[in-house]
């Protein structure tokens, strides 16, 4: 995303052109941009609409719709924006070109992709997504980046490559808006790497509809995955509150077991886990600057490191402390502007007690690596 420029009479463009933005533009653009970093998309997409309504002329204001449509898995409307900034008002905007890479990727356009990443190579060699854009190309070339299985195509080790580091809500808006998209997540569950399978088993659970359980549900029947993930996708099938009997393949057969019966191995859930979840919440909703994903996110990842760290359960005699480590690693996974020191007067808590809850958390999941790595590097590096 490309922040609102914050002189009133003109700001300077990266060719040297001043772009003059009466106030009101610059207003919806502010506001966009806020609803944005609380990821309210909704109301983010008609305040970046109405910004170009008002100055039609300022490529900025197009290259931010354009992030966010891509965000909200409209990759065609995106492209067409992109296309209009680099062809007609301003191509010193390189990341148009990779961002168009990315999107006729998933759109399965290899060539066009591989054109795209060729003109950002060309345009910005040193840029910030250099690095990247000559893996992917390499990749799409049949280079030395990966090697795949025979059974792997391009289009495959593009998605693979993209979907590995895709935040929640990219996923979400390309499983609402493109129905290829279903399919070829699928396909990966079966054929994929096996840390690519846990991935999208998670996603299925985090989803929660009843395309993700049906999936589910049918992936426990297959006689030809592993154990541990059908062990996985039982785990997440009754985390969604499913009951009753289930068809699974166990003993060399297909047989019906009870799920609530079913042996799972996991902690058996502790009061004090949940005063953590339930002080992070709270203090999230006085805020009010959260919507519901991320309640649902910041639920995920505590669940996420009791289950990782099991049985070396974390020691909890104040749980405001980490419940303070927890928000702030939805914070840092999600590249929100947020520090220790706000939330350490929030919670009431030190500093340092927070830095080091969130080092136990961060060593467990490697979330900032996966911050790192996430799509938004993609779609204008930051909320």
């Amino acid at each position: 995303m490309k922040d609102a420029p914050r002189k009133t009479a003109g700001s300077q463009s990266p060719a040297g052109k001043v772009l003059f933005l009466p106030a009101h533009a610059v207003y919806y653009l502010q506001k966009g941009m806020l609803y944005y970093q609380r990821n309210k998309l909704d109301k983010a997409y008609l305040h970046f609409k109405r910004a170009v309504e008002l100055e039609p002329d300022n490529p900025y204001n197009h290259y931010n719709l354009a992030c966010l449509l891509s965000k909200l898995g409209r990759l065609q409307e995106a492209n067409r924006i992109f296309e209009k900034i680099v062809g007609t008002m301003d191509n010193s905007v390189p990341e148009c070109y990779f961002l168009l890479a990315i999107n006729c990727g998933l759109l399965d356009e290899l060539e066009r992709s591989r054109d795209y990443l060729r003109r950002y190579l060309t345009v910005d060699p040193d840029g910030e997504m250099a690095d990247e854009a000559r893996e992917l190309l390499e990749a799409l070339e049949g280079g030395t980046f990966v090697a795949p299985p025979p059974t792997y195509t391009q289009r495959d080790l593009l998605l693979e490559n993209t979907l590995r580091h895709t935040m929640k809500e990219e996923l979400l808006g390309l499983y609402i808006h493109d129905s290829n998209f279903k399919k070829i997540l699928n396909d990966h569950l079966y054929r994929g790497p096996d840390s690519f399978k846990e991935e999208i088993l998670h996603f299925y659970g985090l989803r929660g509809d009843e395309a993700s359980k049906k999936a589910l549900r049918e992936f426990v029947r297959n006689p030809w995955i592993k154990e541990r993930f059908r062990h996985l996708a039982l785990l997440e099938l009754k985390t969604l509150g499913e009951s009753g009997k289930i068809e699974i393949f166990a003993g060399g057969t297909l047989q019906d077991v009870e799920l609530a019966n079913y042996p799972l191995k996991m902690p058996a859930w502790r009061e004090e886990w949940q005063q953590v979840v339930n002080c992070a919440r709270e203090n999230m909703r006085r805020n009010n600057c959260y919507d519901e994903r991320f309640f649902e996110d910041v639920q995920a990842i505590w669940l996420d490191f009791i289950n990782t760290v099991y049985p070396a359960a974390p020691r909890i005699s104040r749980p405001e402390t980490w419940a303070a480590a927890l928000e702030y690693s939805l914070a840092r996974f999600h590249c929100l502007s947020l520090t220790q020191k706000e939330l350490a007067q929030e919670y009431g808590v030190s500093q340092a007690s927070i830095s080091g809850k969130f080092r136990e958390i961060n060593e467990a999941l490697g979330l900032d690596r996966k911050a790192y790595q996430n799509m938004l590097k993609y779609l204008g590096h930051e909320y």
